[in-house]
């Protein structure tokens, strides 16, 4: 075979990898990216790669899996448990805390359930960060036109702040608890606030250092609430019970509801398609990346068990404790602690703090993260190449200016303040169509996943849970809204906004895509292949 000929074969070899996959923003000839990006290339942790196959002279096939590892599984950890703390915020812990409380152990099959949905998601998610090489933010900003993409960047800020307020105040009333109350709320929300700096600190030392403090708050939670679990014995035959036979009556609805509804995070759809580009992978050999994909869908799904198994010790301690008192109705985060105490006493080290310890590590740890999706989400959506600190700054302030105004307005109040987290869990479920859609519309795109677009089967499945999951939080609104919206004015200014609500979900809905005439990575690529095949 001649040079040339042999080149030509390698350019056609090169010409079928892209074609199969989607390239990331490649790099500037200056050596800087051209986009803003998830993650600097010099960030990235690499991933060290087995030897070639013995006797290969060309060097590993292109589509070559590598046999599992144990190291390469723990080197491909983090992302997932960073994601697995957005099932963990302080919203969650309080939805796990009513179920408890008002339906006892019936609703644990629908945790159970609801977090496995909660992982098929995120599992979409990550493989849509893997394959592509940019972010679900990224390529909603190529896929939509420009009013449709700010419309979502608004949306998915809205969320954001919504969560974020929640998680902030959550990690105020720990300190509040844990300081005896000498610590007003405000000074918490002050406290926790300042986490910003503490994760820019922490992300200059490199992203596994980072994801060895969140590790370190997941035990700290995990710790905090199999204590309290070892303290009130719940009953193994009806928590078992309780996991295996679904059980609902009229009375859990609401309860229901508020467990199905706080397992997807609008921003957490968000991150984990970040997360997963901390770790350097080739694009071009379809072999790296299912591999990627195979340990990360195991990384995820272990994280997620961690979770359930946390929230089911929350869940069963106040089912234990509460379920059939007349305390039930009324318990929530800020009283949640005291009425322990008053249950289960003292002990070597008072449950009140314990529940304190815990609902700290949530909340600090939620909020960390929150951040960094907010990082991720206005710099894909807008295309800013900013600083960290500036970025980061930017973000933190979006949320703190609220949450500061509501510590002073509720801190008296722990009705007004459950009040505020209703509005805030509404506030969320409003926004998951807009993460949800464009997410399950991307995965399904050969033209943007390549040979790692989903079959039919996984689509239909994930569309099923996403109308579910609409349709529970829709069931949550309407009920809200029922009760609370009074006088003909506001009745029409939300049946206006009702209605372009449901106009933009049906747009996202049946939007036909404009990826391949708008991004400009797929069209050099499609050049590419046009060219090879014209040879």
């Amino acid at each position: 075979m001649t040079p040339r000929q042999d080149d030509s074969k390698e350019d056609e070899k090169d010409g079928e990898s892209n074609r199969l996959l989607p390239s990331a923003a490649s790099p500037s000839s200056d050596g800087e990216e051209s986009e803003e990006a998830a993650y600097e290339a010099r960030d990235k942790i690499a991933i060290v790669d087995v030897d070639e196959i013995p006797g290969s002279a060309d060097g590993l096939p292109l589509d070559y899996v590598p046999p599992f590892s144990w190291k390469k599984l723990w080197m491909f950890t983090g992302p997932g448990f960073l994601m697995s703390i957005a099932f963990l915020d302080p919203g969650n812990l309080e939805g796990d805390l009513q179920a408890g409380a008002i339906a006892g152990y019936s609703l644990l099959w629908l945790l159970m359930w609801a977090t496995a949905m909660g992982l098929l998601i995120q599992l979409l998610s990550a493989r849509l960060g893997v394959a592509t090489g940019r972010h679900l933010a990224e390529l909603c900003r190529d896929e939509y036109p420009d009013w449709a993409r700010l419309i979502l960047w608004f949306m998915a800020e809205v969320a954001l702040i919504g969560a974020d307020i929640q998680e902030v105040i959550g990690s105020a009333i720990a300190i509040q608890i844990l300081s005896r109350g000498v610590l007003p709320l405000w000074a918490g929300v002050l406290i926790t606030a300042s986490d910003c700096f503490m994760f820019l600190f922490l992300e200059n030392y490199g992203v596994r250092k980072l994801e060895a403090v969140f590790a370190i708050l997941i035990a700290t939670m995990g710790s905090s609430f199999a204590w309290m679990f070892g303290d009130a014995k719940p009953n193994g035959k009806e928590l078992l019970l309780g996991l295996l036979i679904p059980r609902l009556s009229s009375r859990t609805i609401r309860q229901a509801v508020g467990v199905v509804g706080c397992v997807i995070m609008p921003h957490n759809v968000f991150l984990h398609s970040a997360l997963v580009q901390s770790r350097k992978i080739d694009p071009k050999k379809t072999g790296r990346v299912q591999e990627a994909l195979n340990y990360y869908n195991i990384e995820s799904s272990i994280a997620l068990l961690v979770s359930f198994v946390i929230n089911l010790f929350v869940t069963t301690v106040f089912a234990k404790g509460f379920y059939g008192t007349k305390q039930a109705n009324s318990i929530g985060l800020v009283n949640a602690g005291q009425y322990l105490e008053e249950k289960y006493g003292g002990g070597v080290f008072p449950i009140l703090y314990i529940w304190g310890i815990g609902l700290l590590a949530a909340g600090q740890s939620s909020t960390i993260t929150g951040t960094y999706a907010g990082q991720f989400i206005m710099g894909g959506f807008l295309n800013l190449r900013l600083k960290k600190w500036l970025r980061a700054l930017i973000t933190r302030s979006f949320a703190i200016g609220p949450t500061i105004i509501v510590a002073l307005v509720f801190n008296k109040s722990e009705a007004s303040l459950d009040v505020l987290n209703e509005w805030l869990n509404v506030l969320q479920s409003m926004q998951i169509p807009f993460a949800l859609i464009p997410l399950l519309t991307l995965v399904a795109k050969e033209q943007v996943m390549g040979v790692f677009k989903v079959g039919p089967v996984i689509e239909r499945m994930a569309w099923a849970v996403a109308v579910v999951v609409m349709l529970i939080n829709g069931y949550l609104m309407i009920d809200f809204f029922v009760s609370e919206v009074k006088g003909l004015l506001f009745g029409l200014l939300a049946c206006s906004g009702t209605v372009a609500y449901l106009s933009f979900i049906i747009y996202l809905a049946s939007h036909g895509g404009v990826f391949a005439s708008r991004s400009p990575s797929y069209g050099v690529e499609l050049s590419k292949q046009n060219s090879i095949d014209g040879n």
